[in-house]
């Protein structure tokens, strides 16, 4: 009887450790759900919404202008002093130029079409101001290894350094994004959002943008080297 008994027992503990397994493996390298905490990407996903994170297909094909994605919160951004990982929709790429001004988004000199971005009116065309996050001038962040993320109560200009993304919130006047913290290392990143699962009735696939028409980078010119002094001759 106890032979049986025996066996039995190590078939459950087995079966408990492989569902264990698999479940490491899954959340950590495949995919792994989050909570939206917070607006700040009204009306793509409202607070409380679960979302399935995608970590899987980066690896195969890499983040796009227009995707939305987790990442590790920047350093001095912690909720409520806990390591809460931030959710935006990437807007430039390495080598980007991003110029926000006047409401609207220029990458390369092309502006982006941004029908996701929230107002209050549903038209998708409400103008926001782009140098103020809560009514505060944003201040200058290093945005370069040559230069800084330039900003004024109009306008802010930052080329995206390399290993580097610049992300947004979909809902600007209520999002601490790249405006405020400045690009983010793409090491950071942890996937994709994929789908919103939760509620139920809300279960769809979260909108990946596609931005026609935005021109590859130009290249940040590099300054030629200074001439080496030449001695002075002896008088």
């Amino acid at each position: 009887m106890s032979k049986p008994w025996r066996g039995c027992l190590i078939e459950i503990v087995e079966t408990v450790l492989l569902t264990a397994i698999i479940f490491f493996v899954v959340q950590h390298f495949v995919a792994q759900p989050y909570q939206i905490l917070g607006i700040s990407m009204e009306n793509t996903l409202q607070d409380s919404q679960m979302v399935l994170v995608d970590k899987l297909s980066p690896n195969l094909i890499d983040y796009r202008r227009g995707d939305v994605i987790v990442f590790a919160p920047p350093p001095g951004h912690l909720e409520g002093g806990k390591d809460v990982p931030f959710i935006k929709r990437l807007i430039g790429l390495p080598g980007d130029v991003v110029v926000i001004k006047s409401g609207s988004v220029f990458v390369n000199g092309a502006k982006l079409d941004e029908p996701y971005v929230f107002t209050d009116d549903g038209s998708g065309t409400q103008a926001h101001a782009a140098g103020l996050m809560d009514g505060n001038v944003i201040t200058s962040r290093v945005c370069t290894s040559t230069g800084s993320l330039k900003s004024t109560d109009a306008t802010i200009t930052c080329r995206v350094p390399e290993g580097d993304f610049f992300v947004m919130g979909d809902h600007r006047n209520e999002s601490t994004d790249s405006r405020i913290f400045g690009p983010i290392p793409k090491s950071t990143v942890i996937g994709r959002a994929l789908l919103r699962y939760w509620p139920m009735t809300q279960l769809a696939w979260v909108s990946q943008a596609q931005y026609a028409d935005v021109p590859s980078p130009v290249p940040t010119p590099v300054s030629a080297p200074s001439p080496s002094p030449v001695p002075s001759a002896a008088r």
